[in-house]
């Protein structure tokens, strides 16, 4: 690559959270907010990524950061039986939203937006699943590149996508309006039917808030 892994973290810190600057919290520590679902569900500049029926009955947005430990737990003990139960039956339409919480959280999420084929829901589950071989390593950005040719990249479009000004702040606009509209301070939050609960919810939580 024609920049480096200290010129790729300078760049993409420019307007993100420094690593432990959010912290995880409990959901128990918050209070539960209602927001204005309509203002909530207003798309943000790259429009929303969704699954599921747009006329479900129920709406889960969920506020992730891909190197955050709780969202990784939440993407491999809930995720695909919430997808099964509540998003492939029509019941729920689930939308997810980028807060990273770093730079390499930044990186992968424009990755994931500029994946080829909008792949972007299986670019994210790939990261998440191999969280530990890239947002931990001593050669992030490598290990970047080699996962996103699963999902279609060259080493040309893998750059592109990260040099691209006006994507890296699309992904930070839709950071920034969660923590100041409605105000997301963890990863992951949640907002069921525009309630707000921060933390990773099991599927018994779900089955509590969807009853």
């Amino acid at each position: 690559m024609d920049f480096n892994r200290r010129q790729f973290l300078i760049r993409l810190g420019a307007g993100t959270l420094a690593a432990g600057a959010v912290a995880m919290l409990p959901a128990a520590a918050f209070a539960d907010d209602k927001v204005d679902v309509t203002e909530l569900l207003k798309p943000g500049p790259l429009g929303d990524m969704s699954l599921g029926d747009e006329k479900a009955p129920h709406t889960v947005v969920e506020y992730a950061s891909l190197t955050c430990t709780h969202c990784k737990h939440f993407h491999d003990t809930t995720w695909k039986p919430f997808k099964e139960k509540y998003v492939d039956t029509g019941k729920v339409r689930f939308i997810l939203r980028d807060f990273p919480l770093d730079p390499l959280a930044t990186a992968g999420f424009m990755l994931a937006h500029a994946a080829p084929n909008n792949n972007f829901f299986p670019m994210v589950d790939l990261l998440f699943d191999q969280q530990d071989k890239w947002a931990f390593v001593d050669d992030p950005v490598s290990a970047l590149q080699q996962l996103s040719k699963q999902v279609g990249f060259t080493q040309d479009t893998f750059e592109l996508a990260l040099k691209n000004q006006a994507l890296l702040d699309a992904v930070n606009a839709v950071k920034d309006r969660g923590a100041t509209t409605f105000g997301v301070n963890a990863t992951p939050t949640f907002f069921v039917d525009g309630v707000k609960k921060p933390g990773a919810l099991s599927l018994e939580d779900f089955d509590a808030l969807l009853s």
